[in-house]
């Protein structure tokens, strides 16, 4: 096991949901770039699987899995693992990617004067669509109304398994709006852009595993994407709302 020496406390969030397929091996890929004293937070949304029985299998002591009573949706889930985190950094979880070697200590480096850091992925077991493969540049970290307004148009790719955010911000993305039903990951990039503290990490930090029931769905009705434009827009103006004053 590592020890963390100087290193910030590190908290993982995950949501986890029928997971049982592939949630060994993504928290395996966690753990071994754990230091002692860090935590992995595993909320687990009501499985109907053996997700639960398998984390408790694992026995570090560095999990701290907690079970819903009820299902909540992976938003909610998202943000009481927040809000239960105790790091000075906190890291975004899915339960079936792999986080390649060295993930935490080259997002904790990006971390050291901004608020969130977003780095790229790679894949396998399937094909990217077109926006999930678009790549982040490092240059457009400070181009914030440019990123605003793509994240919420859709094409900047800001995925919350790819996000790293230092404790502070907790105070101004939580509560989560009580209006958005999807697109946690979108709102802390509104809230980090509104701050003007954000950065793109071009290098692949994780893999995404890509299978049937992660993959992005399509037919979406004109009138569902027109009702998640204006509730993204709300959010945009509740991120402003909420910045650091100067």
């Amino acid at each position: 096991m590592l020890h963390r020496s100087d290193r910030p406390m590190v908290s993982v969030c995950m949501a986890a949901y029928n997971g049982a397929a592939f949630i060994v091996e993504q928290i395996s890929s966690i753990l071994a770039q754990l230091a002692e004293g860090d935590e992995l937070i595993v909320i687990d949304d009501c499985s109907q699987d053996e997700t639960v029985e398998l984390v408790q299998g694992i026995g570090d002591a560095r999990i701290r899995l907690i079970r819903s009573e009820r299902n909540n949706g992976y938003m909610r889930t998202f943000e009481r693992a927040i809000a239960l985190a105790e790091g000075d950094v906190i890291f975004l979880s899915d339960q079936d990617d792999v986080w390649l070697p060295g993930r935490v200590d080259r997002m904790i480096e990006a971390l050291d004067d901004v608020e969130l850091v977003v780095s790229n992925f790679g894949s396998f077991g399937g094909a990217l669509t077109a926006v999930q493969a678009r790549r982040l540049r490092a240059v457009d970290s400070t181009r914030w109304r440019r990123n605003i307004f793509w994240i919420w148009f859709g094409t900047r790719p800001y995925y919350g398994c790819c996000m790293a955010f230092r404790s502070d911000l907790r105070e101004r993305i939580l509560p989560f709006p009580s209006y958005l039903t999807e697109t946690h990951d979108q709102w802390l990039g509104y809230v980090a852009n509104a701050d003007h503290s954000v950065r793109h990490l071009e290098q692949d930090t994780i893999s995404r595993r890509i299978h049937d029931a992660n993959s992005s769905k399509t037919g979406r009705s004109l009138g569902a994407i027109l009702r998640a434009r204006i509730m993204t827009g709300r959010a945009i103006l509740e991120a402003f709302r909420r910045r650091v004053k100067a």
